[in-house]
């Protein structure tokens, strides 16, 4: 399906100077012969894509009236066309629920997570109170990780998603859900206690200020399944 989606995107005209601007940079004219398309068309589809942050300029070349801008992807959008990241991730957190103990697996992914808040967050914890904190971790969330969140509070404050920017993971290591507790407990400064959904289709949640449920011994899950405080 991923495949697809993105065969689809790349159909398109815009999608069609994506892929070739994978394989170098290139300038309008370039472009506008190897797609059989006019130059205007072409300029007015760089520059769109400019503006949009998908390809910058990387020099000039040469012209016979003038030197013509080389346009490249920018480094954010090679990152997305990238189809390394999830295998790779996949194979090193099956590595190490295979050759680590269950204990040493969850602290590395708190870990991770609390490495991760320090980053999107710069180090501090976000200002305001409660509720404003859980809406900056959920509004960090979802404009660096993908996710789609939102806060709820009634009856308590819960960072609730419509889906999950991990869902290859979480089904089979569903302790990587506590790599992202740890990431909300770094952003809102108080504990955090995920309540993912991991069903055909996960779904995110985290309950904010769940101090006393955490303390009263509930279960939790590890990269190697559940295990009993």
């Amino acid at each position: 399906m991923a495949e697809l989606l993105r065969q689809q995107l790349l159909d398109t005209s815009r999608g069609r100077i994506v892929a070739l601007l994978q394989e170098s940079g290139l300038t309008a004219d370039d472009i506008a012969t190897k797609l059989r398309l006019t130059r205007s068309a072409v300029r007015v589809q760089i520059a769109a894509m400019e503006r949009d942050g998908v390809v910058r300029k990387a020099g000039k070349r040469p012209g016979t009236t003038r030197p013509s801008h080389v346009f490249e992807l920018t480094p954010e959008v090679e990152k997305l066309l990238s189809k390394a990241y999830l295998p790779v991730l996949t194979h090193l957190v099956d590595v190490f629920a295979a050759s680590l103990p269950a204990q040493q697996v969850e602290r590395l992914l708190r870990l991770t997570g609390n490495a991760l808040a320090n980053e999107l967050a710069q180090g501090k914890t976000a200002a305001g109170g409660l509720k404003s904190r859980a809406a900056a971790a959920s509004e960090l969330m979802n404009e660096h990780l993908g996710a789609l969140t939102h806060v709820e509070g009634n009856g308590g404050i819960v960072i609730r998603g419509t889906g999950c920017p991990l869902a290859a993971l979480t089904g089979k290591h569903p302790g990587v859900c506590l790599a992202m507790e740890s990431l909300v407990t770094g952003i809102v400064g108080v504990a955090v206690r995920e309540c993912c959904e991991r069903s055909e289709r996960p779904k995110c949640c985290f309950e904010i200020g769940g101090g006393t449920q955490r303390a009263s011994g509930r279960r939790r899950r590890t990269a190697n399944g559940p295990s009993a405080r």
